[in-house]
């Protein structure tokens, strides 16, 4: 017997969407029209979230959301297919922290610090995936994962996390990829002295096109570009290895050469006269280093949760998503702990290419690094080539973050935490109101014009790691709490259509990794010389989360769900019924064979 029954409809209330939940049929739904009349109405007050000291026979509860999100003239499409999610789910999110900021972790903790980092950092973002999967699968939402904080924890941590702190990480990490979109064009304009805003112009318009075609169009164009960028990571990866095994113009064998000088760790803060590695009893400066890097490493990983916010439009999400997931896994070993491991053989920490100064005078690296290895070992032409699709890299990353920021706010608006205007959508059902708000906050980045493009990218960096891992710390603790509620009511994981690995455990480990590496992620800025704006943007928006949640606790008076009372049945039904009509509507049919053979490799 689930916490929520037969929903029916008050007759005389005040509020046409309040519902009474009858205990006595788990997935019973609403009677069809016409129906009996009902019988009189129950005296209720409709809240935001259910009164949790409320009586177990009757509960209120409003369905404005899910109407919203389902069957209103202002809902998304369900129209990612199962092959554009683990497209999504491989490709989606790798950006400029990988093809650009991997050289800057390099250069602070050295080969072995950098895939130490990236891959400890990258058990954790599996982990979150796998905990994502595995209460997504059983209630599917189209708000994504936004809803799962407010229905497992508090209504206010909801608020707090899973929706205004992450709509923050998207309105700064788009701006963030169109600075790093500025920093690749400078490789062919700078020696030109052009102006970047002409080629920021043109980055700022494309996006937005790309976002207003619908989800379809959206899916489509991800779907392209994520394989072009999984192929160049592999291409890239097997280029790296042929070219330390001597496979070059210079007929040069590296192998693990820049391992043993200057050595598998960097110190902290070294420069080119410390010759890069760490010697003579240096161990503090060297896990300084590489402690400084799991923050470069979150940066990376940070927007895997993409699927997450995709299951509200994809086809069928009780099939996709777990096979998005395992695709996850393979692309953490394969193209990020990959290319950190490749990259590591190829380039030396202390490589005069990683100490270039911008006008604020800090070290910084504006091209990637794969393109300073290539020039190394005396390629021409080439660096070009991978310099065009680094843009393509991080074009999509940005791309992607819109779509992302805006379905978030959609969410927020249909939730009636965000004003309604956010709600509408065009002939094609894109929010064109939410993409066109989240849209205006990519002419941040035309600070490039005036500042250095390093300077602008560092401290849009610092606010999105921060936001970042609050918001996969947000679902670490709500899949502990899931996973509570169902022992409680005695349910076993062993029935849910996907479980996740390790189980609590690896939640609990993943969450105190997470909040380490957010407490202590600014200390780079603390230390002498003190960086007022470096602390300040690595630490703001632990102050902004917390007002975020003593304001919704106070305005609303929330309290902490007890496991009797989390909701595990509300939607389900729905979205049982749609996994049957997938079933009997295969996608698959109508399509060639190669096409199937391609995205059961993709």
């Amino acid at each position: 017997m689930g916490l929520l029954g037969t929903l029916r409809r008050s007759a005389k209330s005040e509020d046409s969407n309040v519902y009474y939940v009858d205990y006595d049929d788990e997935y019973a739904a609403p009677p069809a029209e016409p129906s009996p009349p009902p019988p009189p109405p129950r005296p209720a007050v409709t809240l935001p979230t259910p009164a949790m000291d409320a009586p177990i026979t009757s509960v209120p509860i409003s369905y404005d959301a899910f109407d919203t999100f389902e069957h209103g003239p202002e809902s998304l499409v369900r129209g990612l297919t199962s092959a554009q999610l683990s497209m999504l789910a491989i490709g989606g999110a790798i950006g400029s922290g990988l093809v650009i900021d991997s050289g800057e972790a390099l250069r602070q903790a050295g080969p072995l610090g950098t895939l130490i980092s990236f891959t400890l950092i990258g058990w954790v973002c599996w982990v979150v995936m796998c905990s994502l999967g595995e209460m997504a699968t059983l209630l599917p939402q189209k708000q994504g994962f936004a809803g799962f904080g407010t229905r497992f924890v508090d209504p206010a941590f909801g608020f707090m996390t899973d929706n205004y702190n992450y709509l923050f990480k998207y309105l700064i990490v788009t701006a963030q990829n169109i600075t790093a979109c500025g920093m690749v064009v400078r490789y062919w304009t700078e020696a030109r002295d052009e102006s970047i805003a002409v080629w920021l112009t043109v980055f700022v318009v494309s996006i937005l096109l790309l976002n207003l075609l619908g989800v379809r169009f959206f899916g489509q164009a991800e779907y392209i570009l994520s394989g072009i960028k999984v192929l160049t990571l592999v291409g890239l990866i097997l280029m790296s290895l042929i070219l330390t095994l001597g496979g070059n113009p210079q007929h040069r064998r590296v192998g693990f050469q820049y391992w043993k000088n200057p050595g598998p760790f960097a110190c902290y803060k070294n420069s080119q006269q410390d010759n890069g590695g760490c010697e003579g009893g240096s161990a503090l400066r060297s896990f300084a280093g590489f402690w400084l890097v799991l923050t470069h490493a979150l940066f990376s990983y940070s927007g895997t949760e993409l699927i997450g916010i995709c299951i509200g439009e994809s086809m069928d999400p009780r099939r996709s998503v777990p096979s998005a997931i395992k695709r996850t896994f393979w692309r953490i070993v394969l193209l990020y702990c990959g290319s950190v491991f490749v990259l590591g053989l190829v380039v030396a920490s202390n490589d005069p290419g990683l100490y270039l100064k911008g006008k604020d005078e800090q070290l910084t690296l504006q091209i990637s690094p794969f393109i300073l290895a290539i020039s190394n070992f005396g390629i021409g032409g080439l660096p070009h080539v991978v310099n065009a699709l680094t843009l393509v890299f991080v074009l999509s990353a940005s791309n992607s973050d819109l779509y992302i920021g805006s379905r978030t706010l959609y969410g927020l608006a249909a939730f009636k935490q965000a004003p309604r205007i956010f709600l509408r959508v065009n002939r094609l059902h894109s929010p064109y109101i939410s993409v066109v708000f989240c849209w205006l906050f990519c002419f941040l980045s035309f600070m490039n014009v005036s500042e250095s493009g390093p300077a602008v990218f560092k401290r849009l960096f610092n606010m999105s790691t921060l936001f970042g891992g609050l918001t996969w710390a947000s679902i670490l603790f709500s899949h502990i709490r899931f996973i509570r509620a169902l022992e409680f009511k005695g349910r076993s994981r062993h029935d849910l259509p996907y479980t996740a690995p390790f189980g609590p455990w690896a939640s609990w480990l993943s969450l105190a990794i997470i909040t380490i590496v957010i407490i202590f992620k600014g200390f780079d800025a603390i230390l002498s010389p003190f960086d007022v704006g470096g602390f300040v943007t690595s630490y703001i928006g632990i102050p902004i989360a917390l007002a975020l949640y003593l304001g919704y606790k106070w305005v609303y008076g929330t309290q902490f769900i007890s496991s009797e009372f989390v909701d595990l049945t509300t939607g389900v039904r729905e979205f049982d019924e749609d996994e049957k009509w997938f079933k009997e509507h295969d996608m698959q049919k109508g399509k060639s064979r190669w096409m199937r053979i391609w995205e059961r490799v993709t």
